[in-house]
């Protein structure tokens, strides 16, 4: 089975690109959702242990996190340590459900897939892009968003100059909706088509 790896800096369309491989009948793992399902479950008492005062009835605040943390890198580390793990386990079930059910490929759609080194488990690394002012406004348009929030989130991610030049595929997300969607048609024909080697499946996750 083969692995494609999405990422893509905030703002870039990942969302966008992740449906439609879903529509083109990829099965998707998105690891923020099941960061949020974490903290609200398994993570929540081990959060609560290592952060006190950062969970409510059994849900992580994020906000109480976020101050517990306070851009200590240490701190940070140690929550990687607690997370990472988990989120790992649950792209694992997923992985092999999928490849037991004879899936031709499967996605792993992860924010930070190059920073934390996901992009050696993967096969086919997909990158989502825009250009600045294209994920500056969508941004931006957020709820709750700031200047601020913005800089310190970009702050801790890889750029996208250089997450482009580590893809094997480039999406461009400042586009018409449906030129995204064609490229990601184009992309699923392709691997079809002419596969790359999968190998990450047998040497990382089965």
């Amino acid at each position: 089975m083969l692995i494609l790896g999405l990422t893509g800096s905030i703002g870039m369309g990942k969302s966008t690109v992740s449906a439609r491989f879903a529509a083109q009948g990829l099965p998707v793992l998105d690891a923020d959702q099941e960061v949020h399902r974490l903290y609200a479950g398994e993570a929540a008492p081990l959060i609560e242990a290592a952060f006190p005062g950062t969970v409510e009835d059994g849900v992580v605040v994020r906000a109480k996190l976020a101050a517990a943390l306070g851009g200590d890198s240490a701190a940070f580390k140690r929550l990687e340590a607690i997370v990472h793990p988990l989120v790992f386990e649950a792209e694992r079930t997923f992985l092999r459900a999928q490849a037991e059910a004879g899936a031709f490929a499967a996605v792993l759609e992860i924010p930070l897939l190059f920073e934390t080194g996901g992009d050696a488990r993967v096969d086919v690394r997909v990158v989502v892009s825009a250009s600045p002012d294209q994920q500056r406004a969508r941004v931006l348009a957020r709820d709750g968003m700031s200047e601020a929030k913005f800089a310190a989130i970009l702050a801790q991610q890889m750029s996208d100059e250089d997450k482009r030049a580590r893809a094997d595929i480039v999406v461009d997300t400042g586009v018409a909706l449906a030129q995204t969607h064609q490229q990601i048609d184009d992309i699923v024909e392709r691997l079809k088509a002419d596969p790359p080697p999968a190998r990450a499946y047998a040497k990382h996750w089965a």
